[in-house]
């Protein structure tokens, strides 16, 4: 397998703290905001950008696993606080990679059964390979690939890092 680093570490630092700084300014207003990670490598990211948010402003916010089967989206979707907790607040669905959409669509679906005061999306690498209507709010990065590249996001301790394969 041939890898190409795509973000590397520290570029991964920075793209976070510029994703905080820009849900800062979308969400000065709020008071609490909720940041909702899909499972895997979308709640890292999310729990990535929510302590650098926690650094830089006083905003509280309020971590969420979304648990969504990625091979079968249409599968009930499960969160690990309830409904009750992000009604009527500000809310982030986070994932690292949006590739074709479907999980990331199906995880708004899930959220739009409840009423939210503001609604947006956040990837680390954007793919721009869509089969769905869906874009990212805040992305990292945006990467026209071939269909049979794949990208992949590596959180490990002090090192993490994107490739292409």
């Amino acid at each position: 397998m041939n890898h190409n680093i795509i973000l590397n570490h520290q570029e991964i630092e920075f793209k976070i703290k510029r994703i905080a700084f820009q849900i800062y300014e979308t969400f000065i207003d709020e008071n609490e905001i909720i940041i909702a990670g899909i499972n895997g490598n979308g709640s890292i990211f999310a729990e990535k950008i929510a302590a650098v948010l926690q650094t830089i402003s006083p905003i509280k916010v309020i971590l969420c696993d979304v648990i969504i089967d990625k091979r079968n989206p249409k599968n009930p979707i499960s969160t690990s606080i309830p409904a009750e907790k992000y009604q009527d607040k500000g809310l982030i669905l986070v994932d690292d990679v949006l590739n074709s959409g479907t999980t990331l669509i199906y995880g708004v679906k899930h959220f739009l059964e409840v009423p939210l005061k503001k609604f947006k999306t956040a990837v680390l690498v954007d793919r721009n390979h869509k089969k769905y209507p869906i874009k990212a709010d805040f992305k990292g990065i945006s990467l026209s690939t071939s269909l049979l590249e794949h990208v992949q996001v590596v959180f490990e301790s002090n090192n993490d890092y994107a490739y292409l394969e």
